[in-house]
């Protein structure tokens, strides 16, 4: 990174850490003097369990993925530092990070194999800053095949860390049901409105609103639904568990079972690749 640019992501997250811890306690005090039952004790372990695990893993491999990035960087096809400005490519950034996040997380939804990761954060029947946190724990590794065009781009893979976990502090801020709609807001970012959507399982609000900062990339590729009826979070089958260890196995082992029992090398594949309510046709 450029000496003009010395916030690192932990710097942000440094920041951002007791922001989000405010905001959880905040949520919590409201939610029980007003009685709405935001949170349930046996949910939030849940969150805090996947969390941890993500942490642990985060910390185990991130150095492998950097100098990863790093290694590519190398052969980018363009110099984004010959900009001349650090914001102006920062801001470029922030606008490839996002658009790479929307095809990643709408993937996410349509393949089994980055399904079987993300389901773990829709698995909650809850809606609160906590849920915010409830991401799987091998969830950084399959990020990797998505962002790893960006330092073929150009992107600083330093910058990139930095203005991603920028872009995370709001993406916390997206998970409570305490806010409204934010009126212009709306057409142009991730709000709570529009992320209560993405998280219901009301069938007007499957796999919709993939965008993590923007809701542009929904709008550009009709994937944008409104907040209209009241929002039914969590999963078509619900996993009824707070346990981590389950939650992140619980696709997995599904995965394993319909692959055994598909007889075809289509139907196989299909078990891995395949959308992720595919079943064999035995079944």
């Amino acid at each position: 990174m450029t000496s003009e640019f010395l916030i690192s992501d932990y710097t942000i997250y440094a920041i951002g850490a007791p922001i989000i811890v405010s905001l959880i306690v905040i949520e919590v005090i409201i939610s029980n003097l007003r009685k709405l039952d935001y949170y349930n004790l046996s949910d939030s372990l849940g969150s805090l369990g996947l969390i941890i695990g993500n942490i642990l893993i985060n910390i185990m491999t991130k150095g492998l993925i950097i100098a990863f990035y790093l290694y590519l960087y190398q052969f980018k096809f363009f110099d984004l530092s010959s900009l001349g400005s650090i914001w102006l490519e920062a801001l470029l950034t922030l606008f490839a990070i996002d658009f790479i996040y929307y095809w990643f997380h709408r993937t996410s939804h349509h393949v089994r194999f980055f399904w079987a990761i993300h389901m773990n954060h829709h698995s909650s029947e809850e809606m609160n800053f906590l849920v915010s946190l409830r991401q799987a724990w091998f969830n950084p590794l399959f990020r990797v095949p998505f962002f790893l065009i960006l330092p073929l781009l150009g992107f600083n893979p330093f910058l990139t860390l930095a203005v991603g976990a920028a872009s995370t502090i709001w993406a916390v801020i997206q998970h409570t049901k305490m806010i409204g709609k934010l009126g212009p807001l709306e057409k142009i970012f991730v709000t709570p409105s529009s992320h209560r959507v993405h998280h219901g399982i009301n069938e007007n609000y499957m796999d919709k609103n993939f965008g993590n900062l923007f809701i542009i990339w929904d709008r550009i590729f009709g994937t944008y639904q409104e907040e209209e009826e009241r929002v039914i979070f969590g999963l078509k089958r619900n996993i009824k568990s707070s346990n981590p260890f389950k939650i992140t196995t619980f696709t997995w082992h599904e995965i394993f079972t319909d692959f055994s029992n598909s007889i075809h090398i289509k139907d196989k594949l299909k078990s891995i690749f395949g959308a992720p309510e595919w079943k064999p046709q035995q079944f």
